[in-house]
């Protein structure tokens, strides 16, 4: 069952991507096929599915990281096409399987992240170690992070970032009640028109009023 495609006129001011006749597999398996959609700004989406369906690889094919294997993607900013070249200038990316610099302390971590990527607008690197209650962990190696600690760096390095679109894959993952309830809050506080996809069988981790896509109806 596709979706129908969003008509432009509904679309908000903001960065947005369009998908058409999109299709990826490995080897004889069909991952998603001719998955046709437009994702706009100023809305959350929750890509679901049963483990393995491709979640991940779905969202790693839409920032460009996965080639399709047939299918176009088109990014869009006020309805300008953006060159394939400069989608990344936009994009914000957290998951449990994307690495830190483990020699790195935090506060280096932080330092190289945001010499990469602009800072939200109104906030300061201090204003994120305060909002991620890590302060006291500042000059220690990520190496010794605990899973749940690395998990909140690589959330706040994404949540904190100057971009349109958001990618958060199992957002939740080795988060305890008090680092859940953080993200929780962030994510509500994103700038409005940020478009935000969330890959997730947590229905906590994606909030009530989002846009969901169960991947496996475009599993043929």
């Amino acid at each position: 069952m596709n979706s129908p495609v969003t008509s432009p006129e509904t679309a908000s001011n903001g960065l947005t991507i369009t998908i058409d006749k999109l299709s990826k597999r490995f080897n004889r398996e069909w991952i998603f096929r001719d998955f046709s959609f437009q994702f706009i700004p100023g809305k959350t989406y929750a890509i679901t599915g049963p483990n393995g369906s491709g979640k991940s690889t779905f969202l790693q094919v839409l920032w460009g990281q996965v080639p399709p294997s047939s299918g176009l993607i088109r990014f869009s900013s006020n309805s300008v096409p953006i060159p394939s070249e400069d989608c990344f200038r936009y994009l914000s990316i957290a998951t449990p399987y994307m690495d830190l610099i483990e020699e790195f302390t935090l506060a280096e971590m932080m330092d190289f992240h945001f010499k990469l990527k602009k800072i939200r607008p109104g906030f300061k690197p201090n204003d994120v170690l305060e909002k991620m209650y890590l302060k006291e962990a500042y000059e220690k190696p990520l190496m010794n992070f605990s899973s749940g600690m690395k998990q909140r760096v690589k959330l706040a390095l994404a949540i904190y970032t100057d971009a349109e679109v958001f990618f958060l894959d199992e957002p939740g993952t080795n988060l305890d009640s008090r680092a859940f309830a953080w993200y929780q809050h962030e994510l509500s506080l994103l700038p409005p028109k940020a478009l935000v996809f969330i890959a997730s069988n947590d229905a906590r981790e994606y909030p009530p009023s989002c846009t969901i896509v169960h991947l496996l109806d475009y599993k043929r």
